[in-house]
């Protein structure tokens, strides 16, 4: 299988870059396609060939539509071994998250349900109460998971759900893995500020 072809607009290649850049703090231009990140991509093989090299070539050349559109932005599991191997720092996990960000503000339909579900159930989390506590921010993804299926009549997947999440909860269990405390973290009202200064900025 080949990689996908890239559609160049040059009308939005720049804006789009810069919107990009500005973001994630990342400097795309900087890339030279020597593709040591997508040699060392933990989830290269799972991303359709969308590896993070190819990703910054599609942001530079202003092809919004499959930047914004792809299994990279939602794969991507934060590891930073792009980075890492990246001659000019770039971490594409930084860009990843600034095209979801992007993609969800835009109304796009996420690749991966169960991941978007997952990830905004651990934000929210997080900035409710300073500290992601476990058996909450894991009830409200599965909350999300099953209305989601059962609008979609898909009552299977709910159950099937249930035992994987229930077999897993007892593992982490037994090897003291999870907690059922509830901790509450200071100055939530600091990170709450933080957060709806990152959405203004995004909005300008």
């Amino acid at each position: 299988m080949a990689a996908p072809a890239i559609d160049i607009n040059p009308d939005q290649a720049q804006p789009f870059l810069k919107e990009v850049m500005d973001r994630s703090g990342q400097n795309l231009s900087a890339c030279y396609q020597c593709r040591r990140c997508a040699a060392g991509c933990s989830v290269g093989d799972e991303t359709d060939f969308f590896t993070p090299n190819l990703l910054i070539r599609m942001v530079v050349l202003g092809d919004r539509e499959r930047a914004l559109n792809n299994q990279l932005v939602w794969k991507c599991v934060s590891c930073y071994t792009c980075g890492t191997r990246c001659p000019n720092d770039i971490q594409t996990a930084r860009i990843t998250e600034t095209l979801k960000k992007m993609a969800k503000a835009e109304h796009l339909p996420p690749l991966q349900p169960k991941i978007a579900d997952f990830h905004d159930a651990f934000v929210r989390s997080g900035i409710r109460w300073g500290r992601v506590n476990e058996m909450e921010f894991m009830g409200a993804y599965e909350m999300k998971f099953a209305l989601r299926n059962i609008k979609a009549r898909r009552f299977g997947a709910i159950l099937d759900e249930v035992k994987a999440q229930a077999g897993l909860g007892m593992k982490m269990t037994q090897l003291r893995r999870m907690h059922f405390g509830f901790l509450v973290a200071k100055g939530r009202k600091e990170i709450k500020a933080l957060q709806r200064k990152s959405k203004q900025r995004a909005t300008h």
